[in-house]
């Protein structure tokens, strides 16, 4: 938990001038000429901002770089039972539930594949289904028309060009519909043990607000996180900092008085930082409630998700 004396150190909310004003001499004897917002980002903007660390303190690269291997140590002993968040027995399951879950809930990817691999378990079949059949199977996911003809044009690509086989190279698996480099990474990490960094919208804020990062694009992003990592940590950091950004690193309201790691963040502050009341925030196994998955791990501690319609 946070100590009490780090609050007053903490960045908080939007900078503002007044917020400026309140370093005082020490930043007018400074003269350097910085802005007084400067590297200092709100909850919109998601972070303490590159060269800020814990405290709004002046960080130099290689301090970041050790705090941020600290916090992914840290991560690793919350959630020791990190992983991917979509249910799937084979890399063709992966592929395709990764690219229905854009703009929608893994939970609800996972409610809806199950009838749609039972009717076309292999690529072959989904290439040959009829579209409007697979659109109603998965509606749930939403933007099913469009997610209809990325999985058909995917599955007819891998008949086609891949012998019904998902290939395990990046530069093959970018060129099928519906697929990019985030999506590519999701099945190379997990369905073929190859290192790599998924950044999705929480990855992206969390590391923005650890300071990792102020880069906004995706894949400038990862550029800049894989750099800062052992190529052997990209997989299962990818797996922590994305479980970290929905149990309790929140987009809107982060549950800061129950993060284990607030004393290492530079954004410490931009959410509740009671701890009672950080605790009412917290989500799926840390707030006592079911997971996204279906069939989760064999050491994972929460519940498994029920599925579609019940409930």
């Amino acid at each position: 938990m946070r100590p009490g004396t780090a609050k007053k150190a903490a960045v908080k909310g939007k900078p503002t001038e007044a917020n400026a004003a309140a370093k005082g001499k020490a930043a007018a004897k400074a003269k350097s000429g910085a802005k007084a917002d400067g590297g200092v980002r709100g909850a919109a903007g998601a972070g303490g901002g590159k060269g800020k660390g814990p405290g709004g303190k002046p960080e130099s690269h290689a301090a970041m770089v050790r705090r941020a291997r600290r916090i992914n140590r840290e991560l690793a002993e919350v959630y020791p039972y990190a992983h991917p968040e979509l249910d799937f027995r084979n890399p063709f399951e992966l592929l395709v539930a990764t690219v229905l879950s854009a703009q929608t809930t893994d939970l609800r990817v996972n409610q809806t594949t199950p009838r749609l691999f039972a009717a076309y378990p292999t690529p072959e079949d989904l290439a040959a289904a009829n579209p409007e059949e697979v659109e109603e199977l998965i509606r749930p996911t939403g933007f099913f028309r469009a997610k209809t003809k990325s999985i058909m044009g995917l599955a007819t690509a891998l008949r086609d060009e891949f012998g019904g086989e998902v290939p395990g190279r990046l530069a093959d698996l970018v060129k099928l519909p519906g697929v990019g480099r985030k999506t590519a990474n999701v099945v190379l990490g997990n369905a073929f043990g190859v290192p790599g960094i998924t950044v999705d919208t929480h990855f992206g804020r969390l590391v923005r607000r650890f300071g990792w990062t102020e880069q906004d694009d995706p894949v400038k992003v990862e550029a800049e996180i894989c750099a800062i990592f052992p190529k052997s940590e990209w997989t299962m950091l990818s797996h922590r900092v994305v479980f970290h950004g929905r149990r309790i690193c929140h987009a809107r309201k982060p549950a800061c008085g129950a993060c284990p790691i607030a004393p290492l963040c530079p954004s410490y502050g931009e959410g509740e930082t009671d701890p009672e009341k950080a605790r009412k925030l917290l989500k799926y196994e840390k707030g006592g409630l079911p997971g996204q998955r279906l069939s989760p791990p064999p050491d994972y501690p929460g519940l498994p998700a029920p599925p579609l319609g019940a409930g």
